[in-house]
């Protein structure tokens, strides 16, 4: 577990791998959850926004709009203002991710969870009281503070903790939860959906995750390094113990952590102008390409519409609700899957068989509803496709559960030495948050204007990163973290950065 830089520290530190304890399981159950507000948020805002009352006080313009567009099935919800309700929480997350690399350094991963949890309880109040639209957004900015908070420290934390054999499948625990909060949400969309204040509910319940999650942090300690970090050598002696289990050797492991934070504290450079020192060329590239990538997967644009979009390819609003709940619990399913076989057949694999399965399923997509819409969209679409367009949404759906749904948060969590863990861990958040908003921003003008050219745009993304992939991602399962720099080193192309 122990982290060095580039200057001799690393190598294989076999011994250190440690054992599965009640405690780290523990420990990283109750840290993963963390995951459930950004799941939560996911979900909700989809359902939300098709519910009749929230529309009628906050967005009539769309209303107005479905009552006029009966020629063309993609362009019903096309509006800029009801798109920056969910987009909005996007850009606080962007700034939150990039000022909590400094504060993850200065209060520790722990504590930056739970910072992250009562901003997120404080924005899910005010969006359940919400009386204008103004209160609306501004609820939205403070949950993306908490949910750019808890990204940002959460994949770390676990990745710190988690033994190095078993660290993948430790990791997607906070995937996990991602999608137990997107099931949840949707649920409760369904539940509410026929009632007039039933948009309030939905809202006001982020606050049941976001509390959850936070008196978790609260029972947990902060990781080995981050503790010892900043200093605090013999809190972090307890927490390894802990979480190696008190009949292990700790002493050596701790040693080793030591002299990796001496090692980045000598250096005393700004991490922001360290990661960019073409020695950590490899590590700057992957924590931009993978969450770019992730979201051009097309995942969340279709999580957060998902009712929307079932309902404009002829799913009354009750179905299109228990639609998307299909869709969440067959990507729960999948996450699972890759629990289970990340650590055993790799990440590539698994990115690799992912990739594939998507591509195909977004082209199926895209000739389904080409065929049966037409060009214009101005066809009705029967029964029998429409849940055609769910089967092949679903298969969609696990190939993504299984592959860059986890696999986006394990590996920037896991390449990145100590001296700038957390920097590399803003970066790749803060992409993941401004792709986001770009894509959601302008998903449903997408759909209108591309119509079912909107799917194949994802499919020929999904082909360049899985290329990408085959090139240029080395495989890390097992591989303990202060000893990452070797995948690098052997590398048919980044061996040029990081040798010498």
């Amino acid at each position: 577990m122990a982290v060095g830089g580039f200057g001799g520290v690393d190598g294989p530190v076999s011994s250190f791998n440690g054992k599965i304890t009640a405690s780290v399981v523990i420990t990283c159950i109750v840290a993963a959850s963390s995951g459930l507000i950004f799941g939560y948020d996911i979900g909700i805002s989809g359902g939300v926004t098709t519910m009749q009352p929230f529309l009628q006080k906050f967005f009539p313009s769309v209303l107005r709009k479905a009552a006029e567009a009966k020629t063309n099935i993609y362009c019903v919800y096309d509006s800029q203002v009801l798109t920056s309700f969910t987009s909005s929480l996007y850009i606080a997350g962007l700034a939150a991710s990039l000022v909590a690399s400094r504060l993850t350094a200065a209060i520790g991963r722990r504590n930056t969870m739970v910072l992250g949890g009562l901003t997120f309880l404080a924005g899910a109040a005010i969006n359940g009281g919400a009386a204008n639209v103004a209160m609306l957004i501004f609820g939205r900015i403070l949950l993306g503070f908490g949910v750019g908070f808890t990204n940002q420290a959460t994949p770390v934390y676990l990745s710190e903790v988690a033994p190095p054999r078993w660290r993948g499948a430790f990791n997607t625990g906070f995937q996990f939860f991602i999608g137990i909060g997107v099931v949840a949400a949707n649920c409760i969309n369904y539940g509410t959906a026929k009632r007039s204040w039933g948009w309030r509910l939905s809202l006001g319940l982020a606050v049941v995750p976001a509390a959850i999650m936070t008196i978790g942090a609260l029972l947990i300690s902060d990781t080995p390094s981050s503790l010892i970090e900043r200093g605090k050598v013999e809190q972090a002696r307890h927490s390894l113990r802990k979480v190696r289990g008190k009949d292990c050797d700790v002493e050596a492991e701790l040693a080793e952590l030591k002299k990796a934070s001496d090692v980045a504290n000598e250096a005393k450079r700004e991490p922001f102008v360290t990661i960019f020192q073409r020695q950590y060329r490899p590590h700057l590239v992957m924590s931009i390409a993978i969450p770019f990538f992730q979201q051009l997967t097309g995942i969340n644009i279709i999580a957060f519409y998902a009712p929307v979009l079932f309902q404009s390819v002829g799913f009354g609003n009750d179905s299109a609700l228990i639609a998307a709940i299909i869709l969440g619990l067959v990507n729960l399913a999948s996450i699972l899957v890759s629990t289970g076989v990340v650590d055993r057949f790799g990440r590539r694999f698994l990115f690799l068989e992912g990739g594939i399965q998507m591509f195909v399923c977004q082209v199926g997509v895209a000739v389904l509803l080409a065929v049966t819409t037409g060009v214009s969209g101005t066809k009705e679409i029967s029964k029998g496709y429409a849940i055609l367009v769910l089967v092949l949404m679903c298969i969609y759906a696990a190939g993504f559960g299984w592959s860059w749904g986890p696999l986006s948060w394990l590996i920037p969590s896991e390449i990145f030495p100590i001296k700038i863990r957390s920097t590399g861990q803003s970066i790749s958040v803060a992409v993941n948050f401004a792709t986001t908003f770009v894509l959601s921003q302008t998903f449903l003008t997408m759909l209108c204007h591309f119509k079912y050219g909107t799917f194949l745009f994802y499919a020929a993304w999904i082909a360049s990163m899985t290329i990408f992939v085959a090139l240029f991602l080395p495989e890390t399962k097992g591989i303990p973290l202060d000893s990452m720099n070797s995948v690098w080193e052997k590398h048919w192309y980044w061996r040029r950065f990081v040798s010498g």
